[in-house]
């Protein structure tokens, strides 16, 4: 099970906090990642890690402006948001990937999903 908290509405260049706590002993080795969707719009990624929290990927459009990070011990992963621009609004959902998954980018490659959790930017 994931569980998202740390949504919110702030304002443009302003900062989140995103963390995804994980139950069950298999957190610590599977990738991880961060999806978001706003409305009418299709699920996109935003950012991933590995099991171990060396390889890091993000979409273009949050790069230099998001962090993901992970803490195994603590079944937990985060995404910290700065700068954050109106076009950030979506709700975000936590995902854990499906093991040997060929990539991080799709929806399909997604084993599960968390509730979301909604990220408003005002202008």
């Amino acid at each position: 099970q994931l569980v998202e908290s740390g949504g919110g509405l702030v304002q443009a260049g302003g900062s989140l906090r995103l963390s995804c706590a994980a139950s069950g002993r298999t957190f610590s080795t599977s990738a991880m990642g961060w999806f978001r969707q706003a409305p009418g719009k299709e699920r996109e990624f935003v950012a991933a890690i590995n099991w171990s929290g060396s390889r890091l990927s993000y979409v273009d459009s949050v790069k230099g402006r998001f962090t993901i990070s992970r803490v195994n011990a603590k079944n937990t992963m985060y995404l910290q948001m700065n700068s954050l621009k109106p076009e950030d609004t979506a709700v975000y959902y936590c995902a854990a990937y499906i093991s040997g998954s060929g990539s991080y980018y799709y929806p399909s490659d997604v084993g599960s999903w968390g509730q979301g959790t909604q990220v408003t930017v005002s202008s």
